[in-house]
């Protein structure tokens, strides 16, 4: 008999749940770790790591307790691919084509575009929210603010950097005084369960908005 791959996925969430849960998280460098996004699988009791347009599988490993395994367990009966956007390093183990060892979790997401988004490669972030909808896509170039029935709004930036790996992007080009302040902690989007790795909160002439985002392709925090 066949299982369905979200009951496996669920599956594997007791195993690792209580070493995961009460371990104590250590700050390890990234540098010369692998930033890989792809399509997430449950298989023979493992997670398995598919790169975006590769056939190559990594057996997931997650060493710097970023409970990535709790967090796809959890999106598993969402419909849609189960999308992970990681950090780590990759070593040979047996069976599959090797093991990716996971440090760093940007997001992991119900999505079936995300692979073939157009924008990541030259965003350094992203941030949106809901209630209302909101959108920021910030590049080297500028930024973006996006909101329903309004006209897209580009806006030049300057970015202060605060304590704790939190920054602020503020812009009072164009008659707007906007900000995004940004800390790394972990968020949940109200709307989809999409988990990333960042905090945002907009401020638009005095109102604010919440959020969650992420670094883009560009920013290799």
């Amino acid at each position: 008999m066949r299982v369905a791959p979200s009951l496996l996925l669920a599956a594997l969430l007791p195993l690792f749940a209580g070493c995961q849960m009460f371990a104590e998280k250590t700050s390890v460098s990234t540098a010369g770790m692998t930033r890989l996004q792809g399509e997430l699988k449950a298989e023979g009791g493992k997670l398995l790591f598919q790169p975006c347009e590769e056939h190559r599988r990594f057996v997931i490993q997650d060493s710097g307790n970023t409970s990535l395994l709790q967090e796809a367990a959890t999106l598993a009966s969402k419909p849609g691919v189960l999308f992970a956007d990681v950090r780590g390093t990759l070593s040979t183990s047996n069976g599959n084509d090797g093991q990716f060892n996971v440090h760093q979790l940007y997001r992991v997401e119900r999505s079936n575009s995300a692979c073939s988004d157009p924008n990541f490669k030259r965003l350094t972030l992203r941030a949106s929210g809901h209630e209302p909808d909101w959108s920021v896509k910030v590049s080297g170039k500028g930024m973006v603010l996006d909101r329903p029935q309004e006209a897209s709004l580009a806006l030049p930036y300057l970015e202060e950097q605060l304590p704790d790996g939190r920054f602020n992007l503020s812009s009072e080009a164009n008659g707007q005084r906007v900000e995004l302040w940004v800390a790394p902690q972990r968020c949940v989007d109200s709307a989809t369960g999409a988990v990333q790795h960042l905090s945002a909160e907009l401020r638009i002439n005095g109102k604010t908005l919440r959020g969650c985002g992420y670094y883009g392709g560009s920013r290799n925090d």
